[in-house]
């Protein structure tokens, strides 16, 4: 049952107004919001608020996207200028990070031009105060960057990007709906699908009763304005999040608050919500945009591939004690295959490269 939050109470009204929403309207509004959505809070990400991400967990994230952005960079033939993008930035971490450690190529930091887009003016303020040395200039989406040569990064963007469910049931597909009952809310299953309609979901027609499958209509769209920007020059972008290659159907979407799971449906607009990434998917859609996909490979294996293992023995050769913990610890949750080693994978999609970027090339 959903805890009363002001948002709970404008989603009741809408409901009561307009009938069952599909779970992508409910997590747009419990996220995106304008007043009450989960966005506009200043203290979600890190240890003291409800979930933390890799650039938050170890600097060594960040320094290596950033020496694979140079290593790109370079590939494209070093172009100047050239867009870099951050979707969804967080508090700036990850690209401060990552512009500290791409700055040793030379002419990087003149060339590059810092596009964050963001829809929180909260985290604006925080990316502001980290990055203001590199002139940062912030927009609400990808479409309002100019065409050209770009370094696209997207870390744990994708799985905020809110899902459409269908559930098999009496041996067709129904889309599941947030609705509502004597103030509370539960999710309910709609009308049958038409065949034509299933398939244009790419849902299997072969799946038994009580099977769940996930789509995300945003994808498409992203995966449009990545092809726009590769119209004006040569296009990497590097994508880390937590999903699966397609195989398989199931219910992933999830909410987390204060670092614990928690119920979807309680206390709407006061908890993260996500569901798993189908690379897959992204791949399929890229590929329909003329984009090329690499990928995915797990996360851990990305970073040690990329040197993640020497960077750390150079930090720990100037480190205290009490940093040294600090420093294998987080390297052990990035990289190891029971920690945030296997379950994320990175992907990346170029356009305009004679090459694959590393370490996708074998």
């Amino acid at each position: 049952m959903a805890r009363a939050t002001p948002l709970h109470d404008v989603i009741l009204a809408r409901i009561e107004r307009d009938g069952p929403l599909t779970i992508e309207d409910y997590m747009g509004l419990c996220l995106g919001h304008p007043e009450y959505g989960y966005y506009r809070r200043a203290d979600a990400i890190g240890v003291q608020g409800d979930f933390i991400t890799a650039p938050e967990i170890s600097q060594i994230f960040g320094e290596i996207v950033g020496a694979w952005a140079a290593t790109v960079w370079r590939a494209m033939g070093a172009p100047a200028p050239f867009s870099l993008v951050e979707l969804g930035p967080g508090r700036g971490v990850l690209m401060a990070d990552a512009l500290r450690a791409a700055g040793r190529a030379p002419g990087f930091l003149g060339a590059a031009r810092l596009h964050l887009v963001e829809t929180s003016n909260r985290l604006r303020q925080e990316q502001q105060a980290r990055l203001r040395e590199y002139a940062p200039v912030w927009t609400s989406s990808l479409a309002q960057v100019r065409p050209g040569p770009a370094i696209v990064i997207a870390n744990e963007f994708f799985d905020a990007l809110p899902i459409r469910q269908f559930a098999r049931a009496e041996g067709a597909w129904r889309e599941r709906l947030v609705a509502a009952k004597g103030g509370a809310l539960h999710i309910a299953l709609g009308a049958a699908l038409a065949p034509e309609d299933a398939a244009r979901f790419l849902l299997p027609a072969a799946a038994g009763d009580g099977e769940v499958c996930e789509v995300r209509p945003a994808i498409s769209e992203i995966m449009a304005q990545m092809a726009r920007l590769a119209e004006g020059g040569a296009l990497a972008a590097l994508i880390f999040d937590y999903g699966h290659r397609g195989e398989g159907l199931g219910d992933t979407l999830q909410a987390v608050a204060r670092h614990a799971f928690s119920d979807p449906l309680h206390a709407p607009g006061e908890t993260d919500l996500t569901a798993h990434v189908n690379f897959a998917a992204l791949a399929s859609a890229a590929q329909r945009y003329g984009l090329t996909p690499h990928g995915p490979m797990p996360m851990g294996r990305f970073l040690l591939e990329l040197g993640a293992a020497q960077r750390l023995q150079a930090l720990l050769a100037a480190a205290s004690e009490a940093q040294r913990e600090r420093l294998i610890s987080g390297f052990r949750r990035l990289t190891a295959p029971m920690e945030m080693g296997e379950l994320f994978k990175t992907f990346a999609l170029t356009a305009g490269l004679a090459e694959p970027p590393p370490p996708f090339r074998d």
